[in-house]
């Protein structure tokens, strides 16, 4: 993707009014993405093949996977901590931002964590942090910085976030699996780059200067230096920046195949435009236990043919376990596997697919695929058969275009239907929203959705 060296995506959904920002516009401004397989990234792995570039897709998307399930489990510190250990805070976030910390600015890449709250990045002093080799945030260098007040919202009463101890403000993150980050609870100011030659400073910032960080493995010897959460969380960029944005947030991914050449933008308040086709809406589900993105989906179709779903079959649980989110760090779409009601979702939707392309004689089945997808066929390069898929969500059908129903290897001459799996969750994931102008509604509390080409996002 060419995106600007110093890019950004970032997320706003809910507000904290008692944040004052400054911006170079009003009400909105546009930021760029940055992918961790794009030349841009600091832990670029190289130039790679479209297959290559896929499995490593597929990689991540099952990593984010188990940590979407884990972190939103009500066991998620004890849940099988062996299976997210190796993968916590390394595999399972695709993107990453380049933000400066304070005044005067210290770059910093933070990864992205749209189910996360808490920003926060490694400081000095340090008294437990991984090797870091980009300079680490000095405190005592920053004219705007302080500590966040115990009197703070955020640091009083039995439910908050954050603890006051020794008359600091405090807080503890457990990522499961033995990961962990904790430190003081602080206010700063944020800049974010808008192009080369323009930025964005926003503050005051609630976030969190980690002291000591453990069993954390980012990759390539710590380029990155935390997390930047996008969460409903309050304490996440996104909840603290809503008021100015008028809470509302868009993107429009560019398909995959062209993301070397064009880069995907993330707008917010007045600066995303007025969609060019109709505009769908589905409103969000409140789920007290999760910071997801949680959407009401009723059922789902294969073409033409609507499979039925009985009423419940994607709901969350009251404790913020199973349920359909939209994630754009869950690159492949999933669909859950575990028999709810009798059923097993992911199955039916697997052999509906498959019901379909049987039925053309050119096809013909083929077995394991480098890319491990489960349902794949060779095909003539004549064949133009492919079919949709709709999520019927509470209010509104999301049709996902036959291009992005699958993936197709041109060298290999065949295609297979790009789903895998979920344990627990359904995840619309990143996949299925190449070329959709995807908008976060938080004044009616509602996902907006049209079909839009990205790569004229311009």
């Amino acid at each position: 993707m060419a995106a600007a060296p110093r890019s950004i995506l970032i997320f706003f959904i809910i507000a904290i009014s008692a944040f004052h920002l400054s911006y170079s516009k009003p009400n909105g401004f546009t930021l760029k993405l940055i992918p961790r397989d794009s030349p841009q990234s600091p832990i670029f792995p190289g130039n790679l093949t479209t297959l290559q570039r896929i499995e490593r897709l597929i990689e991540f998307s099952r990593a984010r996977a188990r940590y979407i399930e884990l972190t939103s489990s009500p066991n998620a510190t004890t849940l099988h901590p062996d299976n997210i250990r190796l993968t916590l805070l390394r595999d399972n976030f695709f993107y990453m931002v380049q933000v400066g910390v304070g005044t005067p600015t210290t770059g910093v890449y933070l990864l992205l964590d749209t189910g996360g709250g808490l920003i926060w990045t490694q400081c000095l002093p340090c008294i437990n942090c991984y090797p870091q080799r980009t300079p680490m945030f000095d405190s005592s260098k920053s004219n705007t910085y302080q500590n966040l007040p115990c009197s703070h919202p955020l640091c009083q009463g039995d439910r908050s976030l954050y603890k006051c101890v020794n008359n600091e403000c405090v807080y503890n993150i457990n990522y499961g699996g033995g990961a962990s980050t904790s430190g003081i609870a602080s206010i700063e100011t944020f800049t974010f780059p808008v192009d080369t030659a323009s930025t964005v400073r926003l503050g005051p910032v609630v976030f969190g200067c980690s002291k000591n960080t453990q069993n954390v493995q980012f990759a390539k010897g710590g380029a990155i230096s935390g997390v930047l959460g996008l969460s409903l969380s309050p304490d996440s960029l996104a909840s603290q920046l809503s008021a100015t944005t008028q809470n509302r947030f868009s993107y429009c991914l560019v398909p995959f195949t062209q993301a070397q050449q064009a880069p995907s933008l993330v707008r917010f308040g007045d600066d995303i435009p007025h969609p060019s086709s109709n505009i769908y809406i589905t409103p969000f589900v409140p789920t007290p236990r999760s910071h997801y993105f949680h959407l009401n989906l009723l059922d789902i179709s294969v073409g033409f043919r609507r499979l039925g779903f009985p009423p419940g079959t994607f709901a969350a649980a009251p404790d913020g376990s199973g349920g359909c989110i939209i994630d754009s760090g869950a690159l492949i779409p999933q669909i859950n596997q575990n028999v709810v009601g009798g059923c097993n979702a992911y199955r039916q939707v697997m052999s509906a697919f498959q019901s379909y392309y049987n039925s053309f004689q050119q096809l013909m089945r083929i077995g394991k695929v480098p890319q491990g997808f489960a349902l794949c066929y060779k095909y003539p390069p004549d064949f133009n058969m492919f079919t949709s898929m709709t999520y019927h969500f509470e209010d509104a059908d999301y049709i996902v275009d036959p291009k992005y129903v699958n993936f197709y290897d041109e060298q290999g001459g065949y295609f297979c239907v790009a789903l895998i799996p979920g344990n627990g969750k359904t995840i619309l994931g990143a996949w299925h929203q190449q070329n959709m102008r995807v908008t976060y509604n938080g004044n009616i509390n509602s996902l907006q959705f049209s079909v839009e080409t990205c790569s004229n996002d311009v």
